[in-house]
């Protein structure tokens, strides 16, 4: 009898340690997502790395160049173009997109009349493609019939009229204002949502200590959504580090290289330039792959959290 109870024992405690590590049953489900990762992203970064230091021709085996693609990389003017493109965009939009969204998010947390509508109009951009959104603002920025321009000539300010895509001054600001105007709303969701978030106790105890508005936004909302704050920037940041979309539908990186960018620069002298090289191609995505890495970190570090807030 004894021997039996010992027998179920030790059955039972070896059930219970194959229960405690399921290693059949981890590996089954962390395998197809394993592959995939492996199949559409580790291998073309390998790859992309191993055609950097490559000549790859078109039916023509791989020669070894090493370093050469990245010394034409940086003596290539139309490349720093395109980098100073993408940081003034990934600059300044990211920022736009937060103080536009934190002040919409601010008038929805405070219950405006109509608030409900203004949340879904103001949503509504983030909900269209790129392609759709780009032909729309064309049509919007069309010098004879656009409305930008239709709105200026009304107010008899014919002066201010221009061909906003089409002028090396006003390209690249009115992309800016596209994206701005497309991802504000998906940033004052999210913010909302932080805000909504917020302990009441918090921010009753300094409206009980006669806290001003600007005083309660700067000094208790803000810090409270601070890690908020800093992955919409992150994610505002790597979006436009790596635009594409609507670079492509609206200028092409028109006009005089005013909107080029490093991934649309990418493209044009992988498929679209007569050198038929794609290791070049690869040496500028390794050289900004490196780039927006360390504008992450950068920024990761900028506004780490130095003291853990209680309440």
């Amino acid at each position: 009898m004894s021997d039996t109870v010992l027998n179920k024992g030790r059955l039972s405690f070896g059930i219970q340690r194959d229960l405690s590590r399921p290693t059949g049953a981890i590996i089954s489900f962390l395998l197809p997502a394993m592959m995939i990762y492996l199949a559409f992203t580790a291998y073309p970064v390998i790859r992309t790395l191993f055609n950097s230091v490559h000549q790859v021709l078109p039916g023509r085996p791989n020669v070894f160049i090493g370093s050469e693609n990245y010394i034409e990389l940086f003596n290539d003017e139309f490349f720093w173009q395109a980098v100073k493109n993408t940081l003034i965009w990934a600059c300044t939009a990211p920022l736009l997109e937060q103080v536009l969204a934190i002040l919409l998010a601010l008038a929805l947390y405070a219950r405006i009349p109509g608030a409900r509508f203004f949340r879904i109009v103001w949503f509504t951009p983030v909900l269209m493609s790129f392609v759709v959104v780009g032909i729309i603002w064309m049509w919007i920025f069309n010098y004879d019939w656009g409305a930008v321009n239709v709105i200026l000539r009304a107010l008899s300010l014919d002066s201010w009229t221009r061909s906003w895509l089409g002028d090396p001054s006003t390209a690249l600001p009115s992309l800016i204002f596209v994206t701005t105007w497309m991802w504000t709303g998906f940033n004052m969701v999210v913010l909302l949502a932080a805000l909504h978030s917020l302990p009441s106790e918090v921010l009753e105890a300094a409206e009980l200590d006669n806290c001003s508005w600007m005083k309660k936004l700067w000094f208790v909302i803000i810090p409270l959504i601070r890690p908020t704050i800093l992955n919409l920037v992150v994610l505002s940041f790597v979006g436009k580090m790596k635009v594409f979309d609507l670079v492509w539908i609206m200028t092409r990186g028109g006009p005089l290289w005013s909107t080029e960018t490093v991934s649309t620069y990418v493209y044009k002298r992988a498929f679209e330039w007569s050198t038929f090289d794609l290791g070049y191609p690869c040496s500028i995505a390794s050289v900004w792959f490196v780039i927006v890495l360390a504008g992450v970190l950068l920024l990761t570090v900028l506004f780490r959290q130095r003291g853990k807030l209680e309440y």
